[in-house]
């Protein structure tokens, strides 16, 4: 999905002109304002992925290290720390205005469980017990199979994945190179599909 000017969401820094926005979204079950931007992903609502994500995948652990991959101005992240208030969240994109965006909504909220980071900044040895991603897809295969490898293989090992991809852009292609990558420890399958979307869930071998 591209920005005004031909400008990609996932550009480490925009340079067209930054336009902000207080917008009502619902997270966690509850109706919050958030603020959001341009030259970032879905800047007037969330996006319906994102929503099909959070509903399917509503009941998380009560605490942990959690992991938002492509974190945009916030919806998964915000949601995941309104959800389990005891949990350490990171919030991780490479776009800065998505991170300060992301900054910014998670001090209006009063989270302080929320980690905003570059993919870079996140140390080397954190594991994540519970990631969810709707990711950036159209940066290209090569690139979302190296941004995948990179954090799936940082689970834990009851640790569960779950990732949101339209099925026009290739949620049953993704499917199978996951099973490829990661079916021999883990259990790669699509647990729902809605308007359009699957939902991937990579978890815990049997």
């Amino acid at each position: 999905m591209s920005e005004s000017g031909g400008e990609q969401y996932f550009t480490a820094q925009p340079s067209s002109t930054e336009k902000r926005r207080i917008i009502t979204v619902r997270l966690a079950g509850r109706d919050v304002d958030v603020e959001t931007g341009s030259g970032v992903f879905s800047p007037e609502h969330v996006d319906q992925g994102t929503q099909v994500l959070m509903n399917e995948c509503a009941e998380l652990p009560a605490s942990g290290t959690f992991l938002d991959v492509g974190c945009g101005w916030g919806p998964l992240a915000l949601a995941m720390a309104l959800a389990s208030p005891e949990a350490t969240v990171w919030a991780v994109d490479i776009n800065e205005r998505s991170r300060d965006l992301t900054t910014a909504n998670a001090a209006r909220l009063g989270l302080s469980n929320v980690v905003i980071a570059g993919p870079d900044d996140v140390p080397a040895d954190l594991h994540f017990d519970v990631i969810w991603s709707n990711p950036p897809i159209r940066v290209g295969k090569v690139a979302l199979h190296k941004i995948l490898t990179t954090w799936l293989t940082r689970l834990t090992a009851e640790g569960e994945a779950s990732l949101v991809v339209a099925k026009h852009l290739g949620a049953p292609s993704l499917l199978t190179w996951l099973r490829d990558q990661f079916g021999d420890e883990r259990v790669v399958e699509r647990i729902a599909q809605s308007r359009g979307f699957h939902v991937i869930n990579v978890g815990p071998s049997l």
